[in-house]
């Protein structure tokens, strides 16, 4: 019989928070301990931990994103998913490289620079030069003094060979879901094509590290099976990593299941997850890989949004749109969408919205350019030593969408946060911190280091 954590003595509880300040991870053990937390007193101090523990790693820097859907072409039948195969109720299509130049140079306009692609399951004839060819046409944009400087991909599993192709386009992190981690559900609702093959989804991180991708990025669509017993599964896959390459993953997603268009299983799901519970996760996976970036989409309600970033979350999009040339012709989450949206505001209003809560808005993609990926970059990430290049990146590109995107109110927001910000450096960071800000205010762009 297993104990509850309200059970226990309360000195197992601290001594677990006391090695998570120290940036030292959890084992499944404890992060075990963690989830079975009922005692408000001990929720309350799982939250300031993991408040302390990203305020170490991450400072206020918050980077900020969006999905470009160039299809939802699917071959899969994915009960949960508005894109399986056999769903009539979308709309098939896939965006020809003229239609994705305008959906990029719709989020450039609006000052993204960073951008998550995504695909259905399947594509085109010309199968991943597709993708590939669509890679380099988004990397081609030029729109007034902006363009997009990192192109993250979540596209179907590749062979390690492909995934040497996907390298050489340049991309940033190769995301993917196991969706759930327990085999029986997995094959409940993964009915038919490729993706019914757990193992070689599971292994797919595996050979794309292999192929010399550094970053990947790995999370579960909590909603389909029991929450707890996913996390474990998901630091189990981790640590194999870890163990492997001396390095897990770049990011951690936490999507919970939301309602898809013609998905009866995203409306009654058994296993929903709580506002309650949500918190708690995302502050446990803070602790147990506190290196990682855990990123939060705009399924999420701006509420939850605005409690999840001080308990771990480091990235959010913004101005998302789920569906193929969704940002170009606009429409409602029932016009080919992926899944319901609960954050409908504009980039400037997420923006001034984190501003106001005293969070950097950052587009920095400088650590991917200069090398800094992988092992390299977790060698700073783990004992919080990639602040010294993140804080003062995330000011530079701050700076460049205030002067360049902004509307008036985010203008004067962000710029008394900046000015706030640097008054906390100390004075060698606070004179390189300036240096950046002003070479980006005398005109220069694209400014990091």
């Amino acid at each position: 019989m297993t104990t509850s954590a309200s059970l226990l003595p309360t000195t197992d509880i601290r001594a677990v928070f006391e090695k998570a300040r120290k940036l030292k991870g959890l084992s499944l053990d404890e992060a075990a301990l963690l989830m079975d937390i009922t005692e408000p007193a001990d929720r309350e101090a799982l939250f300031e931990t993991a408040c302390t523990v990203k305020q170490i790693i991450y400072g206020q820097r918050l980077v900020l994103f969006a999905p470009l859907y160039i299809s939802n072409l699917c071959s899969n039948e994915c009960l949960y998913c508005a894109f399986r195969k056999s769903n009539r109720a979308v709309k098939r299509r896939f965006l020809s490289q003229a239609e994705i130049a305008q959906e990029v140079k719709l989020l450039v306009d609006q000052g993204h620079k960073r951008l998550l692609l995504v695909s259905g399951e399947s594509y085109p004839a010309e199968g991943l030069d597709y993708i590939l060819r669509s890679i380099d046409t988004a990397y081609a944009v030029k729109s007034g003094k902006g363009e997009i400087r990192r192109i993250n991909v979540n596209i179907a599993p590749l062979s390690t060979a492909e995934f040497k192709r996907l390298k050489e386009a340049r991309i940033g992190t190769y995301q993917l879901f196991q969706e759930t981690y327990h085999r029986p559900t997995y094959a409940q609702v993964h009915l038919e094509g490729a993706k019914r093959d757990f193992d070689w989804r599971y292994q797919a991180p595996l050979r794309a590290m292999e192929a010399g991708i550094n970053d990947v990025g790995m999370g579960v669509l909590f909603g389909l099976y029991d929450w707890k017993e996913e996390v474990k599964s998901l630091l189990t896959h981790i640590r194999e990593l870890e163990k492997t390459f001396g390095v897990g993953p770049h990011t951690i997603s936490v999507p919970r299941l939301e309602p898809a268009d013609g998905s009866p299983l995203s409306l009654e799901s058994p296993y929903r997850m709580s506002d309650s519970d949500f918190l708690k996760l995302v502050a446990i996976l803070r602790l147990a890989v506190p290196y990682t970036g855990i990123i939060m989409s705009t399924r999420e309600t701006p509420e939850i949004r605005r409690k999840c970033l001080s308990l771990g979350v480091s990235q959010i999009s913004a101005g998302s749109r789920t569906n193929p040339g969704g940002y170009t012709e606009g429409g409602t989450d029932k016009d080919g969408s992926q899944f319901s949206l609960g954050d409908h505001r504009s980039l400037d209003d997420v923006i001034r919205d984190c501003t106001e809560m005293g969070y950097v808005p950052s587009f920095c993609t400088g650590c991917y350019r200069l090398g800094r990926t992988g092992k390299d970059f977790m060698d700073l990430a783990k004992p919080g030593d990639i602040r010294r290049h993140c804080d003062p990146n995330a000011l530079s590109t701050f700076t460049e969408y205030l002067m360049d995107y902004a509307s008036e109110a985010t203008r004067i927001a962000g710029e008394t946060l900046i000015r706030k910000t640097l008054d906390k450096r100390d004075s060698s960071e606070r004179v390189q911190n300036e240096r950046m800000v002003q070479r980006v205010r005398d005109g220069e762009r694209d400014v990091y280091c």
